[in-house]
């Protein structure tokens, strides 16, 4: 008999450590929901890639769109059908300020939403770009992250990593980091400010004539022709002192418009963004974690519509 209860125990603890890490996720009632703005596909690829190893310890999905209730929609939906009712929604946007007061209100979490039309039906519209204002149907509750990528140390070495990739002579270089900026001013200046820390890491690691920051404000029209006449100078003036001009674009993917921006300057850039990195991964799973341990907030009872 104690030989049976030996062997029966050690099947039993066999078949438990041998549960796959999609079981275990099932058991447990926590997902992730990683925000990204979207565009091209190669740009959809790369946020996808970086998203990957967090799928190996957690439900994940991505709701593409700057905060549009469709794409919101499609992922809470896809969460839960995997058995998630708490899910960590991750904003991977430059600024810890962009849509966050329109992401609580999509998700039920502050008023300002209406219900879904009926047009939507149960699954929302495909695509998930149209930044459709709306309440979302959802059982679950949430918990957001509030940093963005322009206060995550985790940055710095992303661009040592550029800098020094496109270095041959810091002494006779300096670094221009250019990000998108947003409409309001004070706000444009902590974004300038909050990249500027990380762009220490950059004047750390080698003795570049000047590391700068500027945003273009590109959506924008009167803030952008200031932005990318300040922008050009600086190209301008590094060239007359005789320094080539490295540039790094502080975007999550890709260049953006800088090459229009900079058309006829002399610089050199890989037109590579914060993405592809393992830092970014890193500072997601970060953000995972303490989410998980923090608090969750149910949405509010959705009114009766009269």
């Amino acid at each position: 008999m104690t030989r049976i209860l030996f062997t029966f125990f050690v099947a039993v603890g066999l078949l438990v450590g041998s549960v796959s890490p999609s079981v275990a996720r099932v058991r447990d009632d926590f997902g992730v929901l990683v925000m990204a703005h979207g565009a091209g596909p190669t740009w959809n690829r790369e946020v996808e890639a970086m998203a990957a190893p967090l799928r190996e310890d957690y439900p994940v999905e991505i709701a593409f769109g700057m905060a549009d209730a469709n794409s919101l929609q499609e992922g809470v939906r896809r969460l839960e059908a995997q058995g998630v009712r708490r899910i960590g929604v991750v904003r991977l946007f430059v600024s810890g300020e962009s849509w966050g007061e329109r992401t609580e209100q999509i998700l039920g979490l502050r008023p300002g939403a209406p219900p879904k039309p009926a047009a939507h039906g149960a699954h929302g519209a495909a695509g998930g770009h149209s930044m459709d204002l709306w309440r979302i149907d959802t059982n679950a509750s949430f918990a957001l992250s509030a940093q963005g990528l322009a206060a995550a140390p985790e940055m710095g070495p992303v661009l040592v990593e550029r800098a020094l990739a496109l270095s041959h002579n810091p002494t006779r270089e300096s670094v221009l980091i250019l990000a998108h900026g947003p409409e309001d001013d004070a706000e444009d200046q902590r974004w300038r400010a909050q990249i500027d820390a990380r762009a220490d890491e950059v004047r750390k690691a080698a003795p570049f004539k000047r590391v700068q920051v500027e945003t273009l404000r590109e959506d924008w029209p009167e803030k952008r022709a200031a932005s990318e006449a300040s922008i050009r100078a600086c190209v301008e003036q590094a060239s007359r002192d005789g320094a080539q001009v490295i540039v790094i674009p502080y975007r999550v993917q890709g260049f953006g418009p800088y090459a229009e921006v900079l058309r006829g300057l002399s610089y050199v850039s890989d037109g590579r963004g914060l993405l592809p990195s393992a830092e970014v991964e890193r500072w997601v799973r970060r953000q995972v974690e303490a989410l998980r341990s923090g608090a969750f907030r149910a949405p509010a009872r959705a009114p009766v519509a009269e």
